[in-house]
């Protein structure tokens, strides 16, 4: 089977990405899988380099959309595209919405789960809706003066941005107006969101139309917060599995984490992180369609502390993706 691995990306986060598909490649079995990587760098050049395939290197300057651009015909040559891409430009359901045009089978969520859960704003709304839990928030448009009705502290964050890109927390209000300013910088939609006392957890969800959770897994920052620096610096962090809470908010995260998966139309693969509050009680923080994917990663942790291997996973997200193109490819539109 022919894998083309989506690489690198425009985004804050296209570190991240290399790395996270640099693992993926080497997990993906060779006698299985034949691999080729797609990069996308910081400015939007394509780049198509032979990994373990036969196709010469070659690339584009701009996005592959012309049918005779080595990308785009690499595109149409593949049996299913993961793309390992973070944030905007990758996560956001722009490039699935390239990938739903040509054709093609790729791993997770769709243009619309994609764009939703990118945009924390619009997410929130959806889960409250369905009676969802989350923390509370107010949204800054352009040319909204900062305010808000919370105690402090508060966290400001980029409505559409991740790995703690832009985020400030902000503990007493001469801070606010800096921390907005910052979080503008990356979009010109923000929120202020309650900051949640509580334990930080995360859980895996797996699946199309029949979704599971992992392993819900405890994250202890070692820094004020789960920062940038508390998410990829070695030792930054410790990940506790499972999560040293009540057998009942255990199972209360990995219920809420497939309801969120299900309500926001996710497939294939996300990481859901939560807040659980002294109480008990559980707060969805944010959902991740792209998680970071290493091996260390989060998700690949949970899973395998459920008894799923890396290299399973991905043989399973493969399969999810070719079932998901198969069922879809029946409707008429």
């Amino acid at each position: 089977m022919r894998v083309a691995v989506l690489a690198g990306g425009r985004s804050s986060e296209h570190e991240i990405s290399l790395a996270s598909a640099a693992s993926v490649v080497a997990a993906l079995d060779p006698e299985r899988y034949e691999t080729i990587v797609l990069e996308i760098d910081k400015h939007g050049r394509w780049e198509l380099a032979a990994s373990r395939g036969a196709l010469p290197a070659s690339s584009v300057e701009t996005l592959p959309v012309v049918a005779h651009s080595a990308p785009a015909a690499t595109l149409g040559q593949v049996d299913v595209v993961l793309p390992i891409l973070h944030g905007p430009f990758g996560e956001d359901g722009t490039v699935q919405g390239l990938l739903e045009l040509a054709g093609v089978p790729y791993v997770g969520a769709g243009v619309t789960a994609s764009a939703l859960c990118m945009d924390k704003d619009l997410f929130k709304a959806v889960l409250r809706d369905r009676g969802i839990p989350v923390a509370r928030n107010v949204t800054l448009r352009d040319g909204d003066e900062p305010a808000h009705d919370f105690a402090y502290p508060v966290f400001v964050k980029p409505a559409r941005l991740g790995s703690s890109v832009g985020i400030s927390k902000v503990r007493d209000a001469t801070e606010l107006e800096a921390a907005v300013e910052l979080a503008r910088r990356h979009d010109d939609k923000v929120l202020v969101e309650e900051g949640v006392d509580g334990v930080e957890v995360e859980c895996g969800v797996l699946g199309n139309r029949a979704p599971v959770a992992s392993v819900v897994g405890e994250i202890v920052a070692h820094a004020d917060w789960y920062d940038y620096s508390a998410k990829y610096d070695d030792g930054g962090m410790d990940l506790v599995v499972p999560a040293r809470i009540s057998p009942e908010s255990d199972a209360r995260v990995r219920e809420l984490a497939v309801e969120s998966f299900v309500a926001t139309e996710c497939e294939g693969m996300a990481r859901i992180d939560f807040f659980v509050r002294a109480s008990g009680e559980v707060v969805v923080n944010e959902i991740n369609t792209i998680p970071g994917f290493t091996s260390t990663s989060v998700y690949a942790k949970l899973f395998e502390a459920a008894g799923i291997t890396y290299a399973e996973l991905l043989d399973r997200l493969i399969a999810l993706a070719l079932e998901r193109h198969e069922r879809r490819a029946q409707l008429l539109f």
